[in-house]
Protein backbone atom coordinates (compact mmCIF):
# COMPACT_ATOMS: atom_id res chain seq x y z
CA UNK A 1 0.00 0.00 0.00
CA UNK A 2 2.86 2.39 0.80
CA UNK A 3 4.32 1.62 -2.59
CA UNK A 4 1.02 2.37 -4.32
CA UNK A 5 0.64 5.71 -2.54
CA UNK A 6 4.24 6.83 -2.81
CA UNK A 7 3.64 8.81 -6.00
CA UNK A 8 1.07 10.98 -4.18
CA UNK A 9 3.83 12.41 -1.98
CA UNK A 10 5.69 13.99 -4.91
CA UNK A 11 6.20 17.68 -4.15
CA UNK A 12 5.66 17.06 -0.43
CA UNK A 13 8.29 16.57 2.25
CA UNK A 14 6.58 13.46 3.55
CA UNK A 15 8.06 10.07 4.47
CA UNK A 16 6.00 6.87 4.27
CA UNK A 17 7.28 4.39 6.86
CA UNK A 18 6.38 0.76 7.62
CA UNK A 19 7.00 0.02 11.31
CA UNK A 20 5.10 -3.26 11.56
CA UNK A 21 7.49 -5.88 13.02
CA UNK A 22 8.63 -8.62 10.66
CA UNK A 23 7.42 -11.35 13.03
CA UNK A 24 3.99 -9.79 13.58
CA UNK A 25 1.40 -12.57 14.09
CA UNK A 26 -1.08 -13.63 11.45
CA UNK A 27 -4.62 -12.26 11.64
CA UNK A 28 -7.87 -13.90 10.68
CA UNK A 29 -9.34 -11.57 8.02
CA UNK A 30 -10.44 -11.06 4.44
CA UNK A 31 -7.21 -10.02 2.69
CA UNK A 32 -8.88 -7.83 0.06
CA UNK A 33 -10.93 -5.99 2.68
CA UNK A 34 -7.88 -5.38 4.87
CA UNK A 35 -6.18 -3.92 1.79
CA UNK A 36 -9.21 -1.66 1.30
CA UNK A 37 -9.13 -0.52 4.95
CA UNK A 38 -5.40 0.21 4.98
CA UNK A 39 -5.50 1.91 1.58
CA UNK A 40 -8.30 4.29 2.60
CA UNK A 41 -6.63 5.22 5.89
CA UNK A 42 -3.24 5.79 4.27
CA UNK A 43 -4.79 7.69 1.37
CA UNK A 44 -6.57 9.96 3.85
CA UNK A 45 -3.29 10.55 5.73
CA UNK A 46 -1.37 11.42 2.57
CA UNK A 47 -4.11 13.78 1.44
CA UNK A 48 -3.97 15.90 4.61
CA UNK A 49 -0.22 15.72 5.39
CA UNK A 50 2.12 18.17 3.69
CA UNK A 51 5.31 17.42 5.62
CA UNK A 52 6.67 15.05 8.20
CA UNK A 53 5.89 11.34 8.46
CA UNK A 54 3.09 8.89 7.82
CA UNK A 55 3.68 5.58 9.60
CA UNK A 56 1.90 2.27 10.01
CA UNK A 57 2.54 0.26 13.19
CA UNK A 58 1.31 -2.99 14.66
CA UNK A 59 1.06 -4.09 18.30
CA UNK A 60 -0.63 -7.00 20.08
CA UNK A 61 -2.82 -5.98 23.01
CA UNK A 62 -5.45 -7.97 24.89
CA UNK A 63 -5.09 -10.85 22.47
CA UNK A 64 -5.88 -8.75 19.39
CA UNK A 65 -3.82 -7.10 16.65
CA UNK A 66 -4.01 -3.31 16.72
CA UNK A 67 -2.91 -1.57 13.53
CA UNK A 68 -2.17 2.16 13.89
CA UNK A 69 -1.74 4.68 11.07
CA UNK A 70 -0.32 7.99 12.27
CA UNK A 71 0.46 11.19 10.44
CA UNK A 72 1.88 14.64 11.14
CA UNK A 73 -0.80 16.34 9.09
CA UNK A 74 -3.17 19.23 9.78
CA UNK A 75 -5.28 17.26 12.25
CA UNK A 76 -8.95 17.64 13.23
CA UNK A 77 -10.88 19.45 15.94
CA UNK A 78 -13.40 17.85 18.33
CA UNK A 79 -16.42 18.85 16.23
CA UNK A 80 -14.98 17.08 13.17
CA UNK A 81 -14.10 13.98 15.18
CA UNK A 82 -17.73 13.54 16.23
CA UNK A 83 -18.99 12.93 12.70
CA UNK A 84 -15.84 11.76 10.89
CA UNK A 85 -17.24 8.26 10.25
CA UNK A 86 -20.56 9.48 8.87
CA UNK A 87 -20.91 8.98 5.10
CA UNK A 88 -20.28 12.04 2.90
CA UNK A 89 -19.57 14.29 5.87
CA UNK A 90 -17.54 17.34 4.89
CA UNK A 91 -15.02 19.04 7.10
CA UNK A 92 -14.43 22.75 7.37
CA UNK A 93 -11.68 23.59 4.85
CA UNK A 94 -10.79 26.67 6.84
CA UNK A 95 -10.16 24.73 10.05
CA UNK A 96 -8.93 21.24 9.47
CA UNK A 97 -8.87 20.19 5.84
CA UNK A 98 -7.34 21.40 2.65
CA UNK A 99 -10.20 20.47 0.37
CA UNK A 100 -13.34 18.38 0.19
CA UNK A 101 -14.02 15.97 3.01
CA UNK A 102 -14.04 12.29 3.88
CA UNK A 103 -16.71 11.02 1.48
CA UNK A 104 -17.48 7.33 1.97
CA UNK A 105 -13.91 6.15 2.65
CA UNK A 106 -13.80 6.33 6.46
CA UNK A 107 -17.41 5.24 6.82
CA UNK A 108 -16.69 2.11 4.77
CA UNK A 109 -13.48 1.47 6.74
CA UNK A 110 -15.41 1.51 10.02
CA UNK A 111 -18.06 -0.88 8.72
CA UNK A 112 -15.46 -3.28 7.29
CA UNK A 113 -13.51 -3.33 10.57
CA UNK A 114 -16.71 -3.98 12.55
CA UNK A 115 -17.69 -6.79 10.17
CA UNK A 116 -14.37 -8.37 11.18
CA UNK A 117 -15.40 -8.06 14.83
CA UNK A 118 -12.99 -5.20 15.49
CA UNK A 119 -13.10 -1.47 16.21
CA UNK A 120 -11.80 1.62 14.43
CA UNK A 121 -10.89 4.62 16.59
CA UNK A 122 -9.36 8.01 15.89
CA UNK A 123 -7.52 10.63 17.94
CA UNK A 124 -6.44 14.00 16.60
CA UNK A 125 -5.87 17.66 17.34
CA UNK A 126 -5.55 20.64 14.99
CA UNK A 127 -1.96 21.05 13.84
CA UNK A 128 -0.81 17.89 15.63
CA UNK A 129 -1.72 15.17 13.15
CA UNK A 130 -4.06 12.21 13.45
CA UNK A 131 -3.96 8.60 14.58
CA UNK A 132 -6.33 5.88 13.36
CA UNK A 133 -6.25 2.49 15.11
CA UNK A 134 -8.21 -0.59 14.07
CA UNK A 135 -8.18 -4.07 15.58
CA UNK A 136 -8.34 -7.52 14.05
CA UNK A 137 -8.62 -11.02 15.44
CA UNK A 138 -5.32 -12.89 15.76
CA UNK A 139 -5.31 -16.38 14.31
CA UNK A 140 -4.67 -19.27 16.66
CA UNK A 141 -0.86 -19.16 16.64
CA UNK A 142 -0.15 -22.90 16.33
CA UNK A 143 -2.88 -23.42 13.76
CA UNK A 144 -1.91 -20.26 11.93
CA UNK A 145 1.72 -21.26 11.70
CA UNK A 146 0.82 -24.70 10.49
CA UNK A 147 -1.74 -23.28 8.06
CA UNK A 148 0.75 -20.71 6.83
CA UNK A 149 3.45 -23.32 6.40
CA UNK A 150 1.02 -25.66 4.66
CA UNK A 151 -0.24 -22.81 2.50
CA UNK A 152 3.27 -21.85 1.38
CA UNK A 153 4.16 -25.44 0.60
CA UNK A 154 0.88 -25.91 -1.20
CA UNK A 155 1.49 -22.76 -3.28
CA UNK A 156 4.94 -24.00 -4.23
CA UNK A 157 3.58 -27.45 -5.04
CA UNK A 158 0.72 -25.90 -7.03
CA UNK A 159 3.19 -23.77 -8.98
CA UNK A 160 5.32 -26.81 -9.72
CA UNK A 161 2.23 -28.75 -10.76
CA UNK A 162 1.23 -25.95 -13.12
CA UNK A 163 4.70 -25.85 -14.66
CA UNK A 164 4.89 -29.64 -14.91
CA UNK A 165 1.44 -29.90 -16.46
CA UNK A 166 2.36 -27.20 -18.94
CA UNK A 167 5.55 -29.02 -19.82
CA UNK A 168 3.61 -32.23 -20.50
CA UNK A 169 1.14 -30.30 -22.65
CA UNK A 170 3.88 -28.78 -24.77
CA UNK A 171 6.28 -27.18 -22.28
CA UNK A 172 5.72 -23.87 -20.60
CA UNK A 173 8.94 -22.65 -22.14
CA UNK A 174 8.52 -24.09 -25.61
CA UNK A 175 6.05 -23.92 -28.47
CA UNK A 176 3.09 -26.11 -29.21
CA UNK A 177 3.41 -28.25 -32.36
CA UNK A 178 2.34 -26.49 -35.53
CA UNK A 179 2.49 -22.97 -34.16
CA UNK A 180 3.87 -20.08 -36.17
CA UNK A 181 7.27 -18.43 -35.66
CA UNK A 182 8.71 -21.55 -34.07
CA UNK A 183 12.23 -20.38 -34.93
CA UNK A 184 11.93 -17.12 -33.02
CA UNK A 185 9.11 -17.10 -30.42
CA UNK A 186 8.74 -14.11 -28.13
CA UNK A 187 10.05 -14.90 -24.64
CA UNK A 188 7.68 -13.87 -21.85
CA UNK A 189 8.47 -13.88 -18.13
CA UNK A 190 5.31 -14.10 -15.98
CA UNK A 191 5.49 -13.11 -12.30
CA UNK A 192 2.69 -13.85 -9.82
CA UNK A 193 2.70 -15.27 -6.30
CA UNK A 194 -0.62 -17.05 -6.94
CA UNK A 195 -0.21 -20.35 -8.87
CA UNK A 196 -3.85 -20.15 -10.00
CA UNK A 197 -3.14 -16.84 -11.73
CA UNK A 198 -0.04 -18.32 -13.38
CA UNK A 199 -2.16 -21.16 -14.70
CA UNK A 200 -4.80 -18.75 -16.04
CA UNK A 201 -2.20 -16.62 -17.84
CA UNK A 202 -0.51 -19.68 -19.28
CA UNK A 203 -3.83 -21.07 -20.55
CA UNK A 204 -4.64 -17.72 -22.20
CA UNK A 205 -1.25 -17.27 -23.89
CA UNK A 206 -0.02 -20.82 -24.52
CA UNK A 207 -1.93 -21.17 -27.79
CA UNK A 208 -0.33 -18.00 -29.20
CA UNK A 209 3.13 -19.47 -29.73
CA UNK A 210 4.96 -17.68 -26.93
CA UNK A 211 7.91 -19.03 -24.98
CA UNK A 212 6.56 -18.63 -21.41
CA UNK A 213 8.49 -18.89 -18.16
CA UNK A 214 6.71 -18.46 -14.81
CA UNK A 215 8.11 -17.41 -11.42
CA UNK A 216 6.37 -16.67 -8.13
CA UNK A 217 8.27 -13.62 -6.81
CA UNK A 218 9.92 -10.39 -7.89
CA UNK A 219 13.34 -11.53 -6.66
CA UNK A 220 13.10 -14.67 -8.81
CA UNK A 221 12.15 -12.52 -11.79
CA UNK A 222 15.20 -10.27 -11.35
CA UNK A 223 17.52 -13.28 -11.19
CA UNK A 224 15.90 -14.70 -14.35
CA UNK A 225 16.65 -11.53 -16.32
CA UNK A 226 20.30 -12.54 -16.60
CA UNK A 227 19.60 -16.02 -17.95
CA UNK A 228 18.38 -15.03 -21.43
CA UNK A 229 17.01 -12.17 -23.52
CA UNK A 230 13.34 -11.44 -22.73
CA UNK A 231 10.72 -9.75 -24.88
CA UNK A 232 8.10 -9.02 -22.19
CA UNK A 233 7.59 -9.18 -18.43
CA UNK A 234 4.03 -9.69 -17.14
CA UNK A 235 3.76 -9.02 -13.42
CA UNK A 236 1.06 -8.91 -10.78
CA UNK A 237 1.08 -5.70 -8.73
CA UNK A 238 0.10 -7.06 -5.31
CA UNK A 239 2.86 -9.48 -4.32
CA UNK A 240 4.54 -10.01 -0.93
CA UNK A 241 8.10 -8.76 -0.30
CA UNK A 242 8.39 -7.04 -3.69
CA UNK A 243 5.40 -5.44 -5.37
CA UNK A 244 4.96 -5.22 -9.13
CA UNK A 245 5.76 -1.49 -8.92
CA UNK A 246 9.08 -2.18 -7.18
CA UNK A 247 9.91 -4.90 -9.71
CA UNK A 248 9.16 -2.50 -12.58
CA UNK A 249 11.43 0.16 -11.09
CA UNK A 250 14.25 -2.38 -10.66
CA UNK A 251 13.89 -3.53 -14.27
CA UNK A 252 13.96 0.07 -15.51
CA UNK A 253 17.31 0.58 -13.80
CA UNK A 254 18.69 -1.97 -16.25
CA UNK A 255 16.48 -1.80 -19.35
CA UNK A 256 14.76 1.14 -21.11
CA UNK A 257 11.07 0.86 -22.03
CA UNK A 258 11.80 -0.22 -25.61
CA UNK A 259 14.33 -2.86 -24.62
CA UNK A 260 12.09 -4.77 -22.19
CA UNK A 261 8.36 -3.92 -22.05
CA UNK A 262 6.45 -4.50 -18.79
CA UNK A 263 2.74 -5.35 -18.53
CA UNK A 264 1.25 -4.99 -15.05
CA UNK A 265 -1.79 -6.93 -13.84
CA UNK A 266 -3.80 -5.08 -11.20
CA UNK A 267 -7.09 -5.63 -9.42
CA UNK A 268 -7.36 -1.86 -8.90
CA UNK A 269 -8.30 0.41 -11.79
CA UNK A 270 -8.39 3.77 -10.04
CA UNK A 271 -6.58 6.48 -12.06
CA UNK A 272 -3.94 6.93 -9.35
CA UNK A 273 -3.16 3.18 -9.35
CA UNK A 274 -2.76 3.17 -13.11
CA UNK A 275 -0.66 6.37 -13.01
CA UNK A 276 1.61 4.81 -10.40
CA UNK A 277 2.15 1.82 -12.68
CA UNK A 278 3.31 4.01 -15.55
CA UNK A 279 5.47 6.12 -13.22
CA UNK A 280 7.12 2.89 -12.05
CA UNK A 281 8.13 2.09 -15.63
CA UNK A 282 5.32 -0.12 -16.94
CA UNK A 283 4.39 0.06 -20.63
CA UNK A 284 0.80 -1.09 -20.17
CA UNK A 285 -1.64 -2.61 -17.68
CA UNK A 286 -4.54 -5.04 -17.63
CA UNK A 287 -7.20 -5.08 -14.91
CA UNK A 288 -7.90 -8.41 -13.21
CA UNK A 289 -9.73 -10.63 -13.74
CA UNK A 290 -8.09 -10.42 -17.15
CA UNK A 291 -10.21 -10.73 -20.26
CA UNK A 292 -8.53 -13.32 -22.48
CA UNK A 293 -8.91 -11.32 -25.72
CA UNK A 294 -7.67 -8.10 -24.11
CA UNK A 295 -4.64 -9.80 -22.55
CA UNK A 296 -3.69 -11.50 -25.81
CA UNK A 297 -4.07 -8.23 -27.74
CA UNK A 298 -1.93 -6.24 -25.34
CA UNK A 299 0.74 -8.94 -25.16
CA UNK A 300 0.90 -9.14 -28.96
CA UNK A 301 1.20 -5.36 -29.21
CA UNK A 302 4.05 -5.17 -26.69
CA UNK A 303 6.00 -8.12 -28.09
CA UNK A 304 5.66 -6.72 -31.62
CA UNK A 305 7.12 -3.42 -30.43
CA UNK A 306 10.03 -5.25 -28.84
CA UNK A 307 10.55 -7.35 -31.94
CA UNK A 308 10.48 -4.32 -34.23
CA UNK A 309 13.11 -2.59 -32.08
CA UNK A 310 15.31 -5.68 -32.19
CA UNK A 311 14.87 -6.05 -35.96
CA UNK A 312 15.61 -2.38 -36.49
CA UNK A 313 18.82 -2.65 -34.51
CA UNK A 314 19.82 -5.70 -36.53
CA UNK A 315 19.04 -3.93 -39.80
CA UNK A 316 20.97 -0.85 -38.81
CA UNK A 317 23.98 -2.88 -37.70
CA UNK A 318 23.93 -4.75 -40.99
CA UNK A 319 23.51 -1.46 -42.85
CA UNK A 320 26.53 0.02 -41.10
CA UNK A 321 28.54 -3.10 -41.82
CA UNK A 322 27.77 -2.63 -45.49
CA UNK A 323 29.01 0.97 -45.48
CA UNK A 324 32.52 0.27 -46.69
CA UNK A 325 32.85 2.95 -49.35
CA UNK A 326 34.21 1.80 -52.73
CA UNK A 327 36.75 4.64 -52.73
CA UNK A 328 38.13 3.33 -49.42
CA UNK A 329 38.78 -0.10 -50.95
CA UNK A 330 40.14 1.37 -54.19
CA UNK A 331 42.50 3.70 -52.34
CA UNK A 332 43.67 0.88 -50.08
CA UNK A 333 44.33 -1.40 -53.06
CA UNK A 334 46.20 1.44 -54.80
CA UNK A 335 48.35 1.79 -51.67
CA UNK A 336 49.02 -1.97 -51.76
CA UNK A 337 50.12 -1.68 -55.39
CA UNK A 338 52.40 1.25 -54.64
CA UNK A 339 54.00 -0.51 -51.67
CA UNK A 340 54.67 -3.60 -53.77
CA UNK A 341 57.26 -1.53 -55.64
CA UNK A 342 59.00 -0.02 -52.62
CA UNK A 343 58.29 -1.93 -49.36
CA UNK A 344 57.05 -5.51 -49.47
CA UNK A 345 57.00 -5.87 -45.68
CA UNK A 346 54.77 -2.82 -45.28
CA UNK A 347 52.59 -4.08 -48.13
CA UNK A 348 52.03 -7.39 -46.32
CA UNK A 349 51.18 -5.53 -43.10
CA UNK A 350 48.66 -3.40 -44.96
CA UNK A 351 47.01 -6.46 -46.52
CA UNK A 352 46.84 -8.12 -43.08
CA UNK A 353 45.20 -5.06 -41.54
CA UNK A 354 42.73 -4.81 -44.42
CA UNK A 355 41.81 -8.45 -43.80
CA UNK A 356 41.41 -7.80 -40.07
CA UNK A 357 39.27 -4.76 -40.77
CA UNK A 358 36.93 -6.58 -43.15
CA UNK A 359 36.70 -9.67 -40.93
CA UNK A 360 35.93 -7.66 -37.79
CA UNK A 361 33.47 -5.36 -39.50
CA UNK A 362 31.46 -8.23 -40.94
CA UNK A 363 31.35 -10.34 -37.79
CA UNK A 364 27.78 -11.12 -36.69
CA UNK A 365 28.53 -12.61 -33.30
CA UNK A 366 27.17 -9.55 -31.49
CA UNK A 367 24.52 -8.42 -33.94
CA UNK A 368 21.77 -8.35 -31.27
CA UNK A 369 23.75 -7.46 -28.15
CA UNK A 370 26.55 -5.41 -26.69
CA UNK A 371 30.12 -6.35 -27.59
CA UNK A 372 33.33 -5.96 -25.59
CA UNK A 373 34.78 -2.51 -26.33
CA UNK A 374 38.10 -4.17 -27.26
CA UNK A 375 36.41 -5.78 -30.29
CA UNK A 376 35.35 -2.33 -31.48
CA UNK A 377 38.83 -0.91 -30.82
CA UNK A 378 40.36 -3.66 -32.98
CA UNK A 379 38.24 -2.45 -35.90
CA UNK A 380 39.32 1.14 -35.22
CA UNK A 381 43.02 0.19 -35.03
CA UNK A 382 42.87 -1.63 -38.36
CA UNK A 383 41.00 1.24 -39.98
CA UNK A 384 43.45 3.84 -38.67
CA UNK A 385 46.48 1.78 -39.74
CA UNK A 386 45.14 1.70 -43.31
CA UNK A 387 44.34 5.43 -43.29
CA UNK A 388 47.78 6.31 -41.88
CA UNK A 389 49.46 4.36 -44.68
CA UNK A 390 47.40 6.39 -47.15
CA UNK A 391 47.84 9.82 -45.56
CA UNK A 392 51.27 9.30 -44.00
CA UNK A 393 52.20 12.16 -41.63
CA UNK A 394 49.03 14.15 -42.44
CA UNK A 395 47.15 11.87 -40.01
CA UNK A 396 48.45 11.71 -36.45
CA UNK A 397 46.71 9.41 -33.93
CA UNK A 398 46.82 9.42 -30.12
CA UNK A 399 45.28 6.74 -27.89
CA UNK A 400 44.21 7.45 -24.32
CA UNK A 401 42.62 4.18 -23.27
CA UNK A 402 42.34 3.11 -19.64
CA UNK A 403 41.39 -0.30 -18.26
CA UNK A 404 38.18 -1.28 -20.05
CA UNK A 405 38.04 -5.08 -19.81
CA UNK A 406 34.38 -5.21 -18.68
CA UNK A 407 33.10 -2.32 -20.79
CA UNK A 408 30.57 -3.26 -23.49
CA UNK A 409 29.08 -1.15 -26.30
CA UNK A 410 27.13 -1.72 -29.54
CA UNK A 411 29.48 -2.83 -32.31
CA UNK A 412 30.38 -0.18 -34.90
CA UNK A 413 29.93 2.89 -32.74
CA UNK A 414 33.48 4.28 -32.39
CA UNK A 415 34.68 3.46 -35.93
CA UNK A 416 32.02 5.62 -37.67
CA UNK A 417 33.03 8.53 -35.40
CA UNK A 418 36.70 8.10 -36.33
CA UNK A 419 35.85 7.82 -40.03
CA UNK A 420 33.72 10.95 -39.85
CA UNK A 421 36.47 12.88 -38.02
CA UNK A 422 39.05 12.01 -40.69
CA UNK A 423 36.83 12.51 -43.72
CA UNK A 424 34.94 15.65 -42.69
CA UNK A 425 37.36 17.20 -40.20
CA UNK A 426 41.06 16.52 -40.52
CA UNK A 427 41.40 15.87 -44.26
CA UNK A 428 39.51 19.02 -45.15
CA UNK A 429 42.81 20.72 -44.32
CA UNK A 430 45.82 20.30 -46.58
CA UNK A 431 48.11 19.88 -43.59
CA UNK A 432 45.88 17.18 -42.04
CA UNK A 433 45.70 17.03 -38.26
CA UNK A 434 45.42 15.06 -35.04
CA UNK A 435 42.82 12.64 -33.77
CA UNK A 436 42.50 11.38 -30.19
CA UNK A 437 40.53 8.25 -29.20
CA UNK A 438 39.89 8.45 -25.48
CA UNK A 439 38.09 6.29 -22.89
CA UNK A 440 37.80 8.14 -19.57
CA UNK A 441 36.61 6.27 -16.49
CA UNK A 442 34.55 7.91 -13.75
CA UNK A 443 32.84 6.60 -10.62
CA UNK A 444 29.67 5.24 -12.25
CA UNK A 445 30.25 5.70 -15.98
CA UNK A 446 32.80 5.78 -18.77
CA UNK A 447 33.06 8.49 -21.43
CA UNK A 448 34.14 7.38 -24.90
CA UNK A 449 35.23 10.21 -27.18
CA UNK A 450 36.78 10.91 -30.58
CA UNK A 451 38.39 14.33 -30.79
CA UNK A 452 40.02 16.05 -33.79
CA UNK A 453 41.57 19.43 -34.55
CA UNK A 454 40.01 19.65 -38.01
CA UNK A 455 37.86 22.34 -39.61
CA UNK A 456 35.08 22.11 -36.99
CA UNK A 457 31.41 23.02 -37.41
CA UNK A 458 29.12 25.90 -36.58
CA UNK A 459 25.88 25.54 -34.58
CA UNK A 460 23.70 25.31 -37.69
CA UNK A 461 25.74 22.43 -39.11
CA UNK A 462 25.79 20.67 -35.73
CA UNK A 463 22.01 20.76 -35.50
CA UNK A 464 21.65 19.69 -39.11
CA UNK A 465 23.68 16.51 -38.54
CA UNK A 466 21.48 15.14 -35.76
CA UNK A 467 18.22 16.39 -37.31
CA UNK A 468 18.76 14.77 -40.69
CA UNK A 469 16.75 11.72 -41.71
CA UNK A 470 18.45 8.32 -42.13
CA UNK A 471 18.29 8.48 -45.94
CA UNK A 472 20.29 11.71 -46.09
CA UNK A 473 23.43 11.69 -48.20
CA UNK A 474 25.64 12.85 -45.36
CA UNK A 475 25.83 12.31 -41.64
CA UNK A 476 24.16 8.89 -41.87
CA UNK A 477 26.83 7.11 -39.82
CA UNK A 478 26.44 9.59 -36.98
CA UNK A 479 22.65 9.43 -37.09
CA UNK A 480 22.52 5.62 -36.95
CA UNK A 481 25.13 5.50 -34.22
CA UNK A 482 23.20 8.11 -32.23
CA UNK A 483 19.93 6.17 -32.51
CA UNK A 484 21.46 2.83 -31.53
CA UNK A 485 23.17 4.35 -28.50
CA UNK A 486 19.88 5.88 -27.39
CA UNK A 487 18.16 2.50 -27.59
CA UNK A 488 20.84 0.77 -25.52
CA UNK A 489 21.80 3.51 -23.03
CA UNK A 490 18.95 6.05 -23.16
CA UNK A 491 21.25 8.81 -24.39
CA UNK A 492 23.04 9.19 -27.71
CA UNK A 493 25.94 11.15 -29.12
CA UNK A 494 27.01 14.50 -27.75
CA UNK A 495 28.96 16.86 -29.98
CA UNK A 496 31.12 19.85 -29.17
CA UNK A 497 32.61 21.76 -32.11
CA UNK A 498 33.99 25.15 -33.09
CA UNK A 499 34.85 26.33 -36.61
CA UNK A 500 38.61 26.32 -37.17
CA UNK A 501 39.29 24.59 -33.83
CA UNK A 502 37.95 21.05 -34.20
CA UNK A 503 35.28 18.64 -33.00
CA UNK A 504 34.71 16.30 -30.09
CA UNK A 505 32.07 13.56 -30.38
CA UNK A 506 31.43 11.45 -27.28
CA UNK A 507 28.92 9.22 -25.52
CA UNK A 508 28.38 7.90 -22.00
CA UNK A 509 28.25 4.25 -20.90
CA UNK A 510 27.01 3.70 -17.35
CA UNK A 511 28.97 1.11 -15.38
CA UNK A 512 28.42 -0.77 -12.14
CA UNK A 513 30.80 -1.27 -9.25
Amino acid sequence: MLDMLHFMTEGKRVRLVNRIPEQFPHVYADENRVIQIVYNLLHNAVKFTNEGEIAIRGVVKDGRAHIAITDTGIGMDEDTLRYIFEPYEQGDPGKTMVEGGFGLGLSICKQLVELHGGTLKVSSAPGQGSKFVFSLQISDSAAAQEESKTGVLKSIDDARTVLAAASEAGSISSLQPGQENQSDPSRILVVDDDPVNLNVIYNILSSEGFDITAVTSGSEALSMLDTKEWDLVISDVMMPNMSGYELARSIRERYPVTELPILLLTARNRPEDIANGFLSGANDYVTKPADALELRSRVHALTEVRKSVRDRLRMEAAWLQAQIQPHFLFNTLNAVTALSEIDLGKMRDLIDELGNFLRNKFQFQYKDELAPVEDELNIVRSYLYIEQVRYDDRLRVAWEIGECKDLKIPLLTIQPLVENAIKHGIMKRSRGGNIVIRISHFDTYAEISVEDDGVGMDEARLQQILDRKPDSKSGVGLINTDRRLKRYFGKGLQIESMPGVGTKVFFIVHTKK
